[in-house]
């Protein structure tokens, strides 16, 4: 089972293996509070695509498409997701963005179930 938790929420035991899934560290959050298992900068959006999307609801189908795209270039990293979610039985995928419908997150999640 793979679920995905704001990084701002306060992390439990049901929450299984943490991935933090974003390029940039969430602000004002501490590793001791974040409790990661594990960080994959490279699965997140480029820095280009990021910037364009702004977290724009206005702009969310074009963001999916793209990042969809990239993610096509990265299946080595969605693989050990998978091997990791088959090794731990549940983990989280944990994202800092507010929206909490319109993150990579929520487009990753939905590519890592089909």
């Amino acid at each position: 089972m793979i679920q995905i938790k704001r990084a701002y929420q306060e992390a439990s035991e049901n929450d299984g293996f943490r991935i933090l899934i974003d390029r940039l560290w969430p602000r004002g959050v501490s590793k001791e509070k974040l409790k990661i298992d594990l960080w994959i900068k490279e699965i997140a959006p480029s820095s280009e695509l990021r910037k364009s999307f702004g977290h724009d609801p206005n702009k969310w189908e074009d963001f999916q498409v793209k990042y969809k795209e990239e993610l096509e270039e990265k299946s080595d990293l969605l693989t050990q997701i998978k091997k990791l979610e088959e090794e731990h039985g549940k983990l989280t995928l944990i994202y800092a963005a507010k929206d909490e419908e319109h993150n990579n997150a929520v487009v990753l999640l939905k590519l890592l179930e089909s």
